[in-house]
């Protein structure tokens, strides 16, 4: 009987995927910390290169963070399923009895814990480095805590969308990124707004809303990305 099989068996495929995954991941850490050393060294070198200007740090300090954490983000997605497509073990749960969105979206949770998490924790860090005090600073992480699993999960179905062909990496980066610039602007904007002193509860309600209709709408996606891209 296959891992996959007694798996499905026990009824709790989602956990045991998430579970693998991580130590799959631990195993790997070099891997599994580039997003957060990209995210760190990105975010670390735009005040050497604008200048150390309270003003000029604080304006821009919502933008840069949500930039440098989108492709932090984006930067693993290209590995998210290509394990498991190259040893066979995802034609297995192709055809195992447990839906197949069950177990992309434990794959997702796990690429959230390890490349959006940590952002999240360190954003308050950062908001430091750029002047960012009060309420501005606590803003950010609320924003990433909301936005990051969005670019999870967008980042998900473009991944199962490339699985297998040359260049995914490009090509996941063509597709993703377009459709993540709404969180990048909500995301960003909140920063900037509660900063400027206004309100950004509109901000967080939209950004709110978008991972509501992503997380209902692409576990479903990615399913059905990675059927035809096993097909």
């Amino acid at each position: 009987m296959s891992e996959v099989e007694s798996l499905s068996q026990s009824g709790s495929v989602f956990y045991a995927v998430l579970q693998r995954d991580l130590r799959l991941a631990m195993r790997r850490r070099g891997e599994a910390a580039l997003p957060l050393a990209f995210f760190l060294v990105s975010t670390a070198l735009y005040p050497l290169g604008v200048g150390p200007e309270p003003h000029t740090l604080r304006l821009i300090a919502g933008g840069v963070l949500w930039v440098s954490a989108l492709l932090a983000s984006l930067l693993s997605l290209q590995t998210l399923f290509a394990a498991d497509h190259a040893d066979g073990t995802l034609e297995q749960m192709l055809l195992s009895q447990e839906p197949l969105w069950r177990v992309g979206l434990a794959k997702v949770c796990v690429h959230w814990l390890l490349s959006g998490l940590p952002l999240v924790l360190l954003s308050p860090l950062l908001g430091l480095l750029y002047q960012l005090d009060g309420e501005a600073l606590w803003m950010l992480p609320l924003g990433l805590l909301l936005g990051t699993p969005v670019l999870s999960l967008i980042g998900a179905v473009g991944a199962a969308l490339t699985l297998g062909l040359r260049s995914a990496g490009s090509l996941i980066l063509l597709l993703v990124l377009p459709l993540c610039i709404p969180v990048l602007i909500f995301g960003a904007g909140a920063v900037q707004a509660v900063d400027s002193g206004i309100s950004a509860s509109g901000h967080l309600s939209l950004l709110a809303a978008i991972l509501i209709v992503t997380l209902m709408g692409a576990p479903v996606a990615m399913a059905m990305a990675l059927r035809i891209s096993m097909e």
